[in-house]
């Protein structure tokens, strides 16, 4: 049996096979849809492609963070049965989810005053979450504790790198990130962001490029300069229906590296607001705040 068990939320983006492999339990962030409430799970209600299409025609989707009903509905469970829960949050920053979770941890604890469950802000997003949550796997299947695994996970999440692009700067004016200005003449001169997480887990943009090639080669430079012991550890690619571009930077970090690589979708919750054709990449490395 194991000394406690995992649970995450949809932002994680890793590969639905990952997920299942691992007895990783999760609730789904929602994305309203053209005019549908999609509990995200995975590319299974909606698949991917038909999201992103939809995107790349000017549907807008919205998204909506997991309130504290189902928090409560899930922690119940494990307290019910005795089971030590960790949960890894998307980052606080960018979503209300975390304090959702913290109530929901309240409510259950006046009910099951015994209960042990943890949460972590992972102060991250998309496979920088999911990076955690592969960390975490390999605690428990190590032998943590849970408080073991807590303390450990809360120095380690400072060391996961993201760094991104996307293409269409719109959804990042969108998003309040940068100025209308700053995105018409963006677009117009093919300037593309380059950005990265804080310690804080928001989002900081810090440096631009032009044109998508070049884009590509800075994530792939900012990874070099950045990971720490490639040698053990994965590097994770994320992609909002751009596989062509993401096989490019695996094979560049392959080539440097000779290490594994996991590649899969930006999902709804995250794509909603950086549109097709983002990018990003993932690993252990130096805080993530030096430069």
């Amino acid at each position: 049996m194991a000394n406690f068990y995992i649970l995450t939320d949809s932002s994680c983006d890793l590969p639905k096979d990952l997920i299942e492999k691992n007895s990783i339990d999760y609730l789904g962030l929602i994305c309203n849809f053209n005019n549908k409430d999609y509990i995200e799970d995975f590319g299974t209600s909606l698949s991917y492609s038909d999201f992103y299409e939809e995107i790349r025609k000017g549907t807008m989707p919205t998204t909506s963070q997991i309130n504290s009903f189902r928090f409560s509905e899930t922690f119940l469970e494990y307290a019910k049965s005795e089971k030590p829960l960790l949960y890894v949050s998307f980052s606080s920053s960018l979503s209300g989810t975390y304090n959702s979770a913290l109530i929901a941890k309240e409510e259950t604890l006046e009910k099951y005053p015994n209960a042990k469950i943890e949460i972590i802000d992972s102060k991250s997003a998309s496979l920088g979450v999911g990076l955690l949550v592969m960390e975490s796997c390999k605690l428990r299947d190590s032998g943590y504790t849970l408080d073991d695994a807590v303390k450990y996970l809360d120095d380690f999440k400072y060391k996961i790198n993201h760094i991104f692009t996307v293409d269409d700067l719109n959804h990042l004016k969108r998003g309040g990130r940068i100025s209308s200005a700053a995105a018409t003449f963006g677009s117009l001169l093919n300037i593309k962001p380059i950005l990265r997480v804080s310690n804080e887990g928001s989002l900081v943009s810090y440096s631009k490029v032009k044109g998508r090639k070049k884009s590509i080669k800075t994530l792939f430079e900012e990874i070099k300069n950045r990971i720490i012991d490639p040698k053990n550890q994965t590097v994770y690619i994320s992609h909002a229906d751009c596989i062509e571009d993401a096989l490019k930077l695996s094979n560049m970090i392959k080539e440097e590296f000779s290490i594994p690589v996991v590649i899969n979708y930006i999902g709804l919750a995250i794509g909603s607001h950086t549109g097709a054709n983002a990018l990003a990449i993932f690993c252990t490395g130096t805080n993530r705040e030096e430069d």
